[in-house]
């Protein structure tokens, strides 16, 4: 039998503006965040950064672990989406600012998603 580690994410009230601000400290978990402001669920295997797949994972990690995004995982693979929800109710404001001036500064900019269909 194998065991799947569940990932663990903050509830509202233990989220804390330092570690999203932390979070918010690096141009690509910047730019995941510009990429998954869309609302949609996104692949792990969507996400083009210039980054090594550890790397990726660790970024995601640290959005997660901040309370940014929520990781679900399903069978080999992992979805991450945006907590804009969460976000908003905590930190009033905070999200749109921090995109509307990563935008503006073009940060995070050289993060994307891949439009093809996912591979089997």
């Amino acid at each position: 039998m194998v065991f799947v580690k569940q990932a663990q994410h903050p509830e509202l009230e233990e989220m804390t503006l330092v570690a999203v601000m932390g979070a918010f400290s690096d141009p690509i978990r910047v730019g995941l965040v510009r990429v998954l402001a869309d609302g949609r669920e996104r692949g792990w295997g969507e996400l083009r950064v210039p980054v090594a797949k550890s790397t990726l994972s660790h970024h995601l990690r640290v959005l997660r672990d901040a309370g940014i995004t929520r990781t679900r995982q399903e069978g080999t693979r992992c979805y991450v989406k945006l907590r804009r929800d969460d976000l908003d109710a905590r930190f009033p404001g905070l999200l749109d600012v921090v995109l509307d001036a990563a935008c503006g500064d073009d940060v995070g900019a050289h993060v994307g998603v891949d439009h093809a269909p996912p591979h089997a």
